[in-house]
């Protein structure tokens, strides 16, 4: 059903609930598929509001941080599977009490929080608690080294030579995290990596987490291989296999509305200048970097089309994108609407600068808006002092 903008205020992330079920069916058509659990990953897609929406599709959440595990248990009602490169003490106590699965980043983490987990297992014997060592299988084909958790020096796993032949005690499950929107070819060949270093601690693991990466939401992904994928190591090692999805979940589901407001000649080149920020509001368009789609425009420049650089509200010179062409000249006061914006974009706003971030919104399957959040000074004014 097509949105009427109008009702809209800019900037405003607008996730289309019909578009988020249909993703969440076919991933839930995957685990059930490949006899997995497909769930959650906090970091690509953490709107709470529809949290209910996906917990009727989704088998758990997983979390990088405490305010993740918190936000997990207070909006879906599921104990967090929980990975963090490094636990803070003065953490560690309740995230114990508030996860299922902890998986530690290297042996020496394993090794300091072991007593506490001991400790905590025979104090709580109802709570069922699951503790695994994050890999590093040395392959993975991310481009963007930024993204890369392969690369030489990297802080995230433990590469082969530093595990013993067998598992260390109460360490139960392997997880690798290699992946990022690839598709289910690129995790053939990361299976194949994982087992020529890995396959002696598979057999003597209860659990495997695959990461996330696995972009199976998008149009011509091979999902019949991901679901063979998944069901042979699975039945090979008999293991139970957990995949965490960040992007799959939130893909093409919903845009970043917002408003020109501005249109000026610098130096022969025409600028359009919005009520966002790539910077703040679109981080990963500077990052990766991409160069985001515009509803009703050419992503590049056509010649004899009038043609802009999107710029952002932000004092920062570099908080631009590059050109687009329009079939008309764009106005004061036009709506730009950025395409695909709901996953790893949400989770990462700042307020730089002082500028507001965007409010959130969704687009019920009623065809009625509904504005969740809005924010304003105190947004800003609360993350200083």
């Amino acid at each position: 059903m097509p949105i009427d903008y109008s009702q809209i205020p800019s900037p405003c992330f607008v996730l289309h609930e019909d578009l988020l079920r249909k993703n969440l069916a076919l991933i839930d058509s995957v685990q059930k598929a490949a006899g997995c659990k497909i769930i959650l990953a906090l970091k690509g897609f953490s709107m709470y509001s529809v949290f209910p929406i996906v917990k009727e599709y989704l088998s758990g959440a997983t979390a990088s941080s405490l305010n993740e595990v918190k936000l997990i248990n207070d909006f879906m009602g599921y104990q967090a599977h929980t990975y963090m490169p490094a636990y803070l003490d003065q953490e560690f106590d309740e995230i114990l009490q508030r996860s299922s699965h902890i998986t530690f980043n290297s042996l020496t983490q394993w090794e300091r929080f072991k007593s506490r987990v001991e400790e905590f297992k025979s104090l709580n014997p109802s709570h069922a608690l699951s503790c695994g060592i994050r890999v590093n299988p040395q392959y993975s084909e991310v481009a963007t080294e930024m993204y890369n958790p392969c690369v030489p020096g990297s802080r995230l796993g433990v590469t082969r030579d530093k595990l013993p032949n067998v598992l260390p005690e109460g360490i139960e499950g392997i997880h690798f995290h290699t992946l990022c929107e690839n598709g289910s070819d690129t995790l053939e060949r990361t299976l194949e990596a994982l087992e020529s270093k890995f396959s002696d601690l598979l057999h003597q693991a209860k659990w495997l987490n695959m990461g996330g990466g696995h972009l199976m939401t998008r149009e011509g992904y091979d999902i019949e291989k991901l679901i063979q994928l998944v069901k042979k190591i699975r039945e090979k090692y008999n293991l139970e296999a957990i995949l965490e999805p960040g992007s799959a979940i939130a893909w093409r589901t919903g845009e970043l509305v917002t408003t020109v407001l501005d249109v000026m000649d610098s130096q022969g080149v025409d600028v359009a200048i919005l009520d966002t920020s790539f910077a703040a509001h679109m981080p990963d368009t500077l990052e990766m970097p991409y160069k985001p789609a515009i509803s009703d425009s050419y992503h590049d420049a056509v010649d004899g089309k009038p043609t802009y650089r999107m710029g952002g509200m932000t004092c920062l010179a570099g908080d631009f994108i590059g050109d687009y062409s329009f079939d008309t000249p764009l106005e004061i006061g036009q709506k730009i609407i950025f395409e695909d914006m709901i996953h790893y974009t949400m989770v990462k706003t700042t307020t730089f600068n002082g500028v507001n971030l965007p409010s959130i919104g969704i687009w019920k399957t009623s065809g009625e808006f509904q504005l969740v959040r809005t924010y304003g000074y105190e947004s800003f004014k609360d993350r200083l002092s």
